[in-house]
């Protein structure tokens, strides 16, 4: 049993077998076998770390498993790498898997493992767990993966409610680095500083099924883009400075694109990826619709998209 006695795999039927996103489309998990066990009491209590978490609420396939183990053993030779090649491999592992928005969107809130196909958040919190639990783990488990996830995505590492999660990328930076998992370099390699102002959420509450079925979550949501807004001053590359400051990213640096967006922090992420002699990332593609090595340059990409007004950069320190 990879988690606790309540929880059980084999002969459980799809809980939810399709959900909606954004726009109310309903999007469908294929092959999905989903473990759903919720016990009646919540906890609030921040969990000293992954090992301490319970999974109340479990969606995923038996597929999953099936790459968990694929993974594991491709990963094998480099699993002694340095941590920027550890993540560039996994990351690489997953090159081609399709791009899919939403697959996080179930009711009731859970931890959603899905190594199938991702979105650009998903892909870099998987491919971080994975890398996690290779380097910490003698003789990896997918339990241990999975708690590792839950952990990374979720402030305090637990779910009670939609509200949990780490919507915006700047708070997810900021509960992860106070963990000591990763650590915002983006001031220290040439980053100039700005104030975030986030309402994004809050101001378009109808753009979320989660929160038209429970307005009450808008106000808790108001509070926290409050609370993340009035942290300090944030950092940013701008454009103009990404030739000179790339040669102080590394591979496996979190690249995050900061967006112009009214009430947003960070549009798109992925891995900084030296590929022989250019600068790029590899990432869960909106427009390739699959995970690739972007095959324009990092300084191009940045500045062809209008939105983009800057990079932050997060390095993983998990074994340092």
């Amino acid at each position: 049993m990879i988690f606790n006695t309540k929880i059980f795999i084999a002969g459980v039927l799809l809980l939810c077998a399709s959900c909606f996103d954004k726009s109310g489309a309903k999007i469908r998990l294929q092959e999905e076998r989903t473990v759903s066990i919720q016990e009646k009491d919540t906890c609030s209590v921040k969990p000293a770390n992954p090992e301490s978490m319970q999974i109340k609420i479990f969606y995923g396939a038996d597929t999953d498993r099936i790459i968990f183990d694929d993974y594991i053993a491709y990963i094998e030779p480099f699993k002694h790498d340095p941590v920027p090649d550890l993540v560039i491999e996994t990351a690489r592992f997953f090159l081609n898997k399709p791009y899919a928005a939403s697959t996080l969107e179930f009711e009731p809130e859970g931890l959603v493992v899905n190594l199938r196909e991702f979105d650009c958040t998903t892909f870099v919190e998987t491919v971080l767990a994975l890398s996690y639990v290779v380097k910490t783990y003698d003789d990896p488990a997918f339990g241990n993966f999975c708690k590792q996830l839950q952990y990374m995505r979720y402030r305090r590492g637990v779910i009670n409610n939609y509200t949990d999660r780490l919507h915006y990328f700047s708070d997810w930076i900021y509960e992860n680095e106070n963990r000591g998992f990763v650590k915002d370099i983006t001031g220290v390699i040439g980053g100039e500083p700005y104030r975030l102002d986030l309402h994004y959420i809050s101001s378009h509450p109808d753009d979320y099924n989660q929160i038209r079925s429970h307005p009450e979550y808008v106000e808790v949501i108001r509070k926290k883009e409050k609370e993340i807004s009035e942290r300090g001053l944030y950092s940013r590359i701008p454009g103009t400075k990404i030739t000179s400051c790339g040669k102080k990213m590394r591979n496996g640096d979190i690249v995050c694109f900061a967006t112009g967006t009214e009430g947003l922090d960070v549009s798109h992420v992925g891995f900084i990826y030296h590929d022989n002699e250019e600068l790029t990332f590899i990432h869960a593609s909106t427009s390739a619709k699959k995970v690739i090595v972007n095959p324009q340059a990092l300084s191009v990409y940045m500045t062809k998209n209008k939105r983009n007004v800057g990079l932050m950069l997060v390095r993983p320190l998990f074994s340092e």
